[in-house]
């Protein structure tokens, strides 16, 4: 019995388990029982099938809880904490900078995620001008951020290109 359930399961370990299991539940059987060898290996034949899926579940599970949590925090690197900082400034400086219009439209659809035709219906312009909107606006955000010495000009310091 101990051979076929390391066969089934792949692992010694785990037929022994199988095998622990298999011996509580015959001890709740109380009706007779016809052909008790076929009985046996029917049943631990179930039970290897069982857990199997089982274990194959609970991989596709708990891949799935660990696709969705948060990445574990990194070490920080002070040069990467210091650049990102900078970045996150520089955005929100080019954002402040945006026209009324172009930095709502901005928001409502990166921040609150509405679709384009709640915009474009808010704003009173068409899905399309929404669309321009958000091009220019993302072209002004690539352009603040690849500027180079962007953040030593907007602190006040100089800029030696």
């Amino acid at each position: 019995m101990l051979r076929l359930l390391a066969a089934r399961l792949g692992s010694r370990d785990d037929a022994e388990d199988a095998l622990q299991d298999l011996w509580l539940k015959l001890d709740h059987i109380q009706a007779p029982i016809a052909q008790p060898a076929a009985f046996l290996y029917r049943m631990a034949a179930n039970h290897a099938t069982d857990r199997r899926i089982a274990a194959s579940r609970r991989v596709a599970r708990d891949g799935a809880w660990l696709a969705v949590q948060a990445p574990p925090p990194a070490v920080a690197d002070p040069e990467g904490v210091i650049a990102a900082a900078d970045d996150r400034r520089a955005l929100e400086r080019a954002i402040a900078a945006m026209p009324d219009r172009m930095a709502t439209a901005l928001r409502m659809f990166r921040l609150e995620e509405r679709p384009q035709r709640a915009i474009a219906e808010h704003l009173g312009i068409s899905v399309s001008g929404v669309e321009k909107l958000l091009a220019r606006a993302y072209r002004k955000i690539h352009d603040s951020l690849s500027e180079p010495g962007a953040v030593i000009e907007a602190e006040g310091g100089t800029n030696d290109h």
